[in-house]
């Protein structure tokens, strides 16, 4: 049966655009939701959905398939009907300095108290001032230093009377008080005591003596009554505060009396308030004293303007919905927040008001939006967002506490309660390596959200497909599209998909066609994009990115890289393979060479040998060894010792997309038939002889096309390909007008014997009812090469026998 080549309708299958009903996308409504994503649509309303731990998402696609815009859009939706989320803000914790205490508030609420406490000491540094020199206060004050000045006044005019009786001068000196005899009202000398008898000596003494005891007494209970004085005073001066302060916190207190956490903040703050009153006295008055003593003050933790102040870490709009956050840079202090320092006197300090939210305190009570590589490549970032969503709560720590690297004191913040869906958005392959590496993983993310690579192509897609077109011009400022420029956006993605049913997805790929080709648009002073903009755009794209492609054909017209397009060769075929080179693909024809003999059975590739070839090309390799070994001469042992190459190839070999060229090399090479080389050869090939779909088929075609295009189109040339692969052809306008032409040609081709045929002239042959290949066949030839082959072998093997026997 003789294959015919493919007509130009199967090779380029153009988006009609005859079925638009607009003439401009400016008469396109924008699109509701997207296209082709109902599996991802639905896993995203199932995993928002649930509310149970653990049922945070996976978004997995490639990069730039619109996850985040088809996640962020239906977030936004979903974040409007949600109750908005609690302010939380970190005050001072009087008791202990080091641990500073969350409070949640109703929405709105959280910026009103932090206004309220900064109000609150303003009005305290003017109310408790004033409370100070009022008159009651300076009254009562004298009073208390009055009492304490009488009782002093009393205790001593006490001792000086008692000293007076016993003719006891009490003397105050500058060292201080002292005792001494006197007589007639005046103070015995040393001489004049010595005069004195005995027994009035000792009696002076001991009364001396008795009377320098009370006095020890009484000075040693000054001290005593001085603290008691100054007890009186700080009550008198807590109980002048309190009463200044009282009536504004009561109104605080009035005003949140529905948060009980704020209440008891407040009561905490009055205490403190009361306790630290002098902080809010002049400077010059800060220390207060009794008789010139100082009475000290308090001087512990933070300034006065610290202690009260409110850190509001997280505010919302009373109307705003649940939050949705998106961080782009997921570092551990970005994820959980962070304490901040400041340099004083050489060292650092920091406070309960040096406390900074991160993305989950932001995204606290709705969603979380974070890339899983960029997450992923954060020291700590990982391991602290399981944590977190584990515990179910947001514990600020620095990374020198957890790595124990830093033995200070830092802050230890109350940790905040966490309600938080997260969304993940990464490519595949990281999904699934979580999946296999990190056995937490399974119990945190069990969502996934597939986004599908492309949407099938039929009528109702187009159009759909046409008003997305119409949203993206929209949304990025762009001139409207006519209907023809629509259609061949659609048929560039159809390209993109490698496939004439289906139609890409890559929203990235979309968008910057868009773009690039309303700048061409542009650049004619069009006021819509056209056909010819998009076509414009298409090749700029393929040439700004073709320099290698362009270098390799040139080294093949040069004769460099050795590519025959004309002429017949034994063991000689054209193979085909693509190119990745940053964003852009390009298929390249390469010479594949076989040679046979007489042997043991063995298929040498030389590029596994060398270590050229992949794991897929070998197995390759063995496949084709497996269906000659199962197709010809099965009652013979295979003496065969074949080799292939890919020559001036220098670089690895991966794929197995060659192997049906190999196969036919490698039939050429037994049977002795020259293989025509205007043609190339794509495909991989099964153990039965069929021919297998491969990848890249429309770069394969065009780069083969563009090498003989360069050379001079004959009319025989052109190319086999798996029939497999006909349904993926999207090839380039003037590779279908050459086929018109009748100047190119694209043979499909299902089995081995189909290929074969087509590259010989000669027909593969099948077994008639004895089992046998036509004698002139390719198959035939194939067979009676193996089995003289195999012929040969069993006679050198007689012949060393009886030789061995004789030698020993």
């Amino acid at each position: 049966m003789t294959t015919r080549p493919l007509t130009p309708e199967l090779l380029h299958r153009h988006c009609d655009p005859e079925q638009f009903s607009f003439d401009s996308t400016d008469e396109v409504e924008d699109l509701v939701g997207f296209i082709g994503q109902e599996r991802a649509a639905e896993a995203l309303r199932f995993g928002l959905g649930v509310t149970h731990k653990g049922y945070n998402l996976y978004a997995l696609g490639p990069a730039g398939a619109g996850k985040f815009a088809m996640v962020r859009g239906y977030l936004e939706d979903l974040a409007a009907e949600r109750p908005i989320p609690s302010d939380w803000c970190y005050v001072n914790n009087f008791s202990d300095a080091r641990k500073p205490q969350a409070i949640a508030l109703p929405a709105g609420k959280g910026v009103i108290l932090m206004q309220d406490m900064e109000q609150l000491v303003t009005d305290l540094q003017e109310a408790i001032p004033l409370v100070f020199e009022s008159d009651e206060y300076h009254t009562r004050r004298q009073a208390l230093e009055e009492h304490f000045e009488e009782r002093q006044e009393h205790a001593m005019a006490a001792m000086q009377k008692k000293a007076e009786k016993k003719h006891i001068a009490l003397i105050n000196t500058p060292t201080g008080f002292t005792l001494g005899p006197k007589k007639d009202d005046k103070i015995l000398g040393p001489d004049q005591f010595e005069k004195l008898s005995e027994a009035q000596q000792a009696a002076i003494e001991k009364d001396v003596k008795e009377l320098q005891e009370e006095l020890r007494k009484t000075l040693h209970a000054i001290p005593q009554w001085q603290k008691e004085a100054r007890e009186e005073i700080g009550k008198l001066n807590r109980e002048m505060t309190a009463s200044a302060v009282h009536h504004l916190i009561d109104a605080l207190r009035e005003k949140y009396r529905q948060i009980p956490a704020v209440i008891t903040y407040l009561d905490r703050v009055e205490e403190d308030i009361v306790s630290n009153y002098q902080q809010f006295l002049p400077r010059d008055e800060r220390k207060p004293t009794l008789l010139g003593i100082p009475l000290g003050q308090h001087e512990e933790g933070p300034p006065w303007h610290y202690r009260y102040r409110v850190n509001l870490l997280l505010a919302h709009e009373a109307n705003g919905g649940a939050p949705i956050v998106y961080e782009d840079l997921p570092g551990y202090n970005n994820l959980v927040g962070r304490i901040e320092h400041r340099a004083h006197l050489g060292a650092l300090e920091t406070d309960f008001t040096m406390i900074r939210p991160g993305a989950l305190h932001r995204a606290n009570g709705g969603y979380l939006i974070l890339d899983a590589l960029k997450l992923l490549m954060q020291p700590f970032a990982w391991e602290t967002l399981k944590r977190v969503l584990q515990s179910g709560e947001i514990r600020i720590e620095s990374l020198a506490q957890i790595t124990s690297l830093i033995s200070t004191q830092s802050l230890e913040p109350e940790p905040i309660p966490l309600e938080v869906k997260v969304v993940l958005l990464g490519e595949r392959h990281i999904y699934y390596l979580l999946q296999a590496l990190d056995p937490e993983f399974d119990e945190l993310f069990k969502v996934a959200v597939d986004f599908d690579d492309e949407l099938q192509r039929d009528s109702h897609n187009e159009k759909n497909y046409g008003q997305l077109i119409a949203s993206l011009a929209r949304h990025h400022e762009l001139r409207p599209l006519d209907r023809f420029a629509v259609a061949r956006v659609i048929d560039h993605c159809m390209r993109l998909a490698d496939d004439s049913e289906r139609i890409s997805s890559h929203m990235r790929s979309l968008v910057d066609l868009i773009q690039q080709a309303n700048y061409w648009a542009g650049e004619q002073d069009k006021s819509r994009i056209t056909s010819d903009d998009v076509e414009k755009a298409v090749e700029a794209q393929i040439h700004r990115a073709d320099r290698i492609q362009q270098q390799l054909q040139q080294e093949v017209i040069r004769g460099t890289l050795m590519i025959a397009t004309a002429g017949e060769v034994v063991g000689q075929i054209n193979g085909l393979s693509v190119m990745l080179l940053g964003g852009q693909r390009f298929g390249h024809p390469t010479r594949i060479t076989a040679r046979a003999r007489l042997g043991k059975g063995q298929v040498v590739d030389i590029e596994r040998e060398v270590e050229l070839g992949g794991p897929i090309h070998s197995k390759g390799v063995y496949i084709l060894c497996g269906f000659i070994s199962g197709r010809y001469a099965p009652d013979y042992p295979l003496s065969l010792s074949a080799s292939l190459v890919f020559e001036q190839s220098y670089g690895e070999v991966e794929g197995d997309s060659a192997s049906s060229a190999e196969l036919y090399a490698l039939l050429s090479a037994l049977s002795g038939l020259a293989i025509k080389q205007q043609f190339a050869v794509t495909g991989s090939v099964n153990q039965l002889g069929e021919v297998q779909a491969i990848g890249g088929v429309n770069e394969k075609i065009e780069g083969y096309f563009d090498i003989c295009k360069a050379r001079g189109l004959s009319g025989d040339q052109g190319v086999l390909i798996p029939s497999a692969n006909i349904k993926h052809l999207m090839l380039r306008e003037d590779v279908v007008e050459a086929v018109k032409a009748g100047q190119f040609a694209v043979y499909p081709v299902s089995t081995v014997d189909e290929g074969i045929a087509l590259l010989t002239g000669i027909a593969a042959g099948e077994r008639d009812d004895n089992g046998l290949f036509p004698e002139n066949s390719v198959n035939g030839l194939v067979e009676a090469s193996l089995i003289r082959f195999s012929e040969r072998m069993q006679s050198l093997d007689e012949a060393a026998i009886p030789a061995k026997g004789e030698d020993q």
